[in-house]
């Protein structure tokens, strides 16, 4: 899936509990992670016209990050950093499988074609591959309606939090993009539950 949906489904879910700014990124990103085997695409460009070209992406990508050492590195990781421990550990274990289970899915050429597969007990055995046969191509229209379902929750936690994605980069474009969010669809009523919720 596009690290775009990625980020999106690892913030909805670091929204189902009352987590602080830190904690909600440890949640989000423990979504995003597992894509840092695809970086050697990088190497790849860089050497494609050199005697020697490298061909990382195509053998670490969805390898060396994609499988359970590696979720249980990254919650583990969650845990040392968070405040609220166990809760954060939780939803970043659960976080990183739905990027899996979101590249199982939908990260493929579409029924036919190439489909990646996740080699989940590497690196120490290639004993279980998860793989299936429907996988979409990644511009299917799954995706694309799973985006925008993604995108249109966050848009409604945003106007009624008082936080967003936004805020993994900056307070003040956060700030921003919420004060806009109300300025055109108004500020939440104060009874409503998280109407209140101050940015931690």
């Amino acid at each position: 899936m596009n690290p775009v949906t990625h980020l999106l489904t690892g913030w909805v879910v670091a929204n189902t509990a009352r987590l602080g700014r830190r904690d909600r990124a440890l949640v989000t990103f423990s979504c995003v992670i597992p894509d840092i085997d695809g970086l050697g695409i990088i190497a790849d460009f860089a050497t494609r016209g050199s005697p020697a070209p490298l061909d990382w992406y195509l053998r670490f990508h969805h390898t060396l990050g994609h499988n359970l050492a590696f979720g249980l590195f990254v919650t583990t990781a969650a845990f040392c950093l968070a405040t609220r421990k166990r809760v954060v550990a939780a939803l970043a274990l659960l976080s990183f499988h739905l990027h899996l289970v979101g590249d199982v899915l939908g990260s493929g050429g579409g029924p036919g074609s190439y489909q990646w597969s996740i080699p989940y007990l590497a690196p120490f055995s290639d004993a279980l591959q998860i793989v299936w046969e429907g996988q979409w191509a990644l511009n299917a229209w799954p995706n694309i309606v799973m985006t925008v379902v993604l995108l249109a929750t966050t848009f409604y936690l945003a106007w009624r939090r008082g936080f967003s994605p936004a805020e993994l980069v900056s307070r003040r474009a956060d700030t921003a993009f919420i004060d806009t969010l109300r300025a055109r669809f108004g500020a939440p009523k104060r009874h409503e539950p998280d109407a209140d919720v101050v940015r931690p």
